[in-house]
């Protein structure tokens, strides 16, 4: 039988891998601005105790803050995205590695800054901004330390705070190293009897494939290979939730939890809300779970036929190219101006395009101030990947619109909010779509794309979320947390989540084990409370036209961190602090439920 292998680095096309030479033209040029970073900490340590002297110096240091934020995120970003294109190459592992070295040591230079201007008086701070028009645009930012400072340590202890920050992230680096580097899947038989590397990026193609026993094969040999490591992964997971624990502890706050949430300014409410709404329109999943397993015709429904689209003769293959396409002519609601700037990622290499041999798993957008924004992409030809190029692309062009209008200060948007702007995205191009389907089969197979959407972004994180909350509640309770104990708690919410009409494979016990998202702590429930806020923002522009895409591109895309995340959704229309944006969420997973159950009849 032939043997399908991924292609090295090397072999991959150019017109398919990112400029990243558009952020430094040679490894030299990176070199250099690592060098000249290392040379700004002594610079960054010579305003130390002298910040309430003037306005001015206060002024100068905030600039000499945006100066070494900007070489920072330039040299981590860079170093980073060599080492995602091929995790195994030692020499770029060095260069993340001096990267995060070199971000411990500007952090921990930076470290007097918090408690310094804390001890200043709030009245010296407001006569400082008053005389001042250039230290006003950093008013914000200095009103968001005030917020803070029952939270905030004296300079020593900041310091010292500042130098763990390596050793803090050893479980996430631990985890990324295995996951990426290390872990190596059997080979299975494809459909076309080939044998076949099982790779991260081919798992869920491999699911979501026509033939039953390629699905099982790949959820059999996939969690078969976790279970292997059981208690190496429980121990690295248990590692960084007690680490979270104790930067709470440190920094006074009751949880891991309240810790993060208050990074952003959001009630522990939003959380909580979440996770109760669920649980109210559970009975929708159940009810889904339960079509699902009807138009399959199966007897047994089991875990690894959760992805297969039921409409199976309306799979079609999707190139990049087509994948493109669709996207443009999806997202034309947003108005021509938006999709010069999608058109120019598209056309000027923003994207690494296909997986290759070490590449790093799933996608995301990056990038550094001041050069386009980045896209990793492991692209199979799939529709699921279409809407992954939308929801990239999203993200992409919300860090354009916010680094163009703002400073570098406020350029980057809250973990909150970024999620909003790629499932706006996926939102509109699964209207567009449904619009211009009039076949009965291809639409139940977008419908059921859509419900598969509310699923593995409402339902699906949420449990995430709710794992987390338990598994941090029971660490903080004095319970270890050993493979079975996160076994036990796993399986417990996938029969909660998905009812009695599947079978709860036991390989599932073990999918906590392959979440990157658990390794930065109470990060998941965003991409629900993100997908909630996004249908809301989506039905607004389809319903309202310019006016809407004006408030979403001025005041929320371009909004950056210019404000709380909560508030700028607010000027967007959309009011995360009550449930009734996830209540509207779940309503409308409730039509396409109903519409799907009438149309396949």
């Amino acid at each position: 039988m032939d043997k399908i292998q991924l292609k090295k680095r090397s072999e991959v096309e150019s017109r398919h891998k990112w400029a990243i030479e558009d952020l430094f033209a040679s490894e030299e040029d990176w070199k250099k601005e690592y060098a000249q970073t290392k040379d700004l900490i002594p610079v960054i340590s010579s305003y130390q105790g002298r910040l309430a002297e003037s306005a001015e110096v206060l002024l100068e240091f905030y600039k000499l803050h945006d100066e070494v934020s900007l070489h920072m995120e330039r040299v981590y970003v860079y170093a980073y995205q060599k080492y995602h294109e091929d995790t195994s190459e030692g020499k770029y592992q060095g260069y993340s590695n001096q990267a995060a070295n070199l971000s411990v040591q500007v952090s921990s230079a930076l470290s007097f800054m918090v408690p310094e201007i804390l001890s200043i008086p709030e009245e010296t701070l407001n006569f400082f901004i008053a005389s001042n028009l250039e230290l006003k645009k950093y008013e914000f930012a200095i009103k968001e330390i005030i917020r803070q400072k029952p939270h905030t340590l004296s300079t020593e202890m900041e310091e010292l705070i500042a130098n763990t920050g390596e050793m803090a992230e050893s479980p996430e680096s631990i985890f990324s190293m295995f996951n990426n580097a290390d872990l190596k899947f059997p080979q299975i038989e494809n459909e076309n009897g080939e044998m076949v590397d099982l790779t991260h990026g081919r798992y869920i193609s491999y699911m979501e494939s026509s033939d039953r026993r390629v699905r099982k094969d790949a959820f059999q040999t996939l969690y078969a290979t976790y279970k292997k490591y059981k208690n190496t992964l429980a121990a690295t997971f248990s590692a960084n939730v007690k680490q979270e624990a104790f930067f709470a502890k440190v920094r006074k706050y009751p949880s891991a939890m309240e810790k993060e949430l208050d990074k952003s300014n959001i009630p522990l409410s939003v959380y909580t809300n979440l996770i109760e709404v669920v649980h109210e329109y559970m009975p929708l999943m159940h009810r889904y779970v339960a079509l699902r397993k009807k138009l399959l015709g199966l007897t047994e429904l089991h875990m690894y036929d959760l992805y297969t689209p039921i409409v199976t003769d309306a799979d079609t293959k999707i190139s990049f190219e087509e994948a493109k396409e669709m996207v443009y002519n999806g997202l034309e609601p947003l108005g021509d101006k938006y999709r010069r700037v999608l058109k120019e990622g598209f056309e000027n290499s923003w994207i690494d395009v296909y997986e290759n041999e070490g590449k790093r798993s799933g996608a995301y957008s990056w990038g550094a101030y001041g050069t386009h924004p980045y896209v990793l992409l492991n692209y199979q030809d799939t529709l699921d990947n279409v809407f992954t190029l939308a929801h990239e692309m999203g993200h992409a062009l919300h860090s354009y619109h916010s680094d163009a209008a703002l400073p570098i200060t406020y350029a980057g948007y809250r973990i909150f909010v970024a999620e909003v702007a790629s499932t706006c995205n996926e939102a509109l191009l699964m209207e567009y779509l449904l619009g211009k389907t009039e076949d009965k089969k291809e639409r139940a197979y977008l419908l059921n794309h859509f419900l598969e959407q509310f699923r593995t972004t409402i339902y699906r994180q949420t449990m995430f979320a709710e794992f987390e909350m338990i598994t941090h509640k029971k660490s903080m309770d004095g319970e270890a947390l050993t493979a079975d104990t996160l076994c036990q708690i796993y399986r417990d919410l996938n029969i909660c989540y998905f009812g009695n009409d599947i079978v709860i494979d036991p390989e599932i016990d073990m999918e906590w084990a392959r979440i990157p998202h658990f390794y930065n702590a109470f990060y998941v429930y965003q991409y629900a409370t993100g997908y909630s806020a996004a249908i809301a923002l989506s039905r607004k522009i389809l319903k309202e036209g310019q006016p809407a895409v004006e408030d979403y591109i001025n005041k929320f895309l371009s909004g950056g961190s210019s404000d709380y995340p909560i508030e700028l959704l607010k000027k967007a229309g959309v009011d995360m602090s009550t449930k009734e944006p996830v209540k509207q969420a779940l309503t409308l997973f409730g039509q396409l439920l109903d519409e799907m159950e009438e149309l396949m009849k």
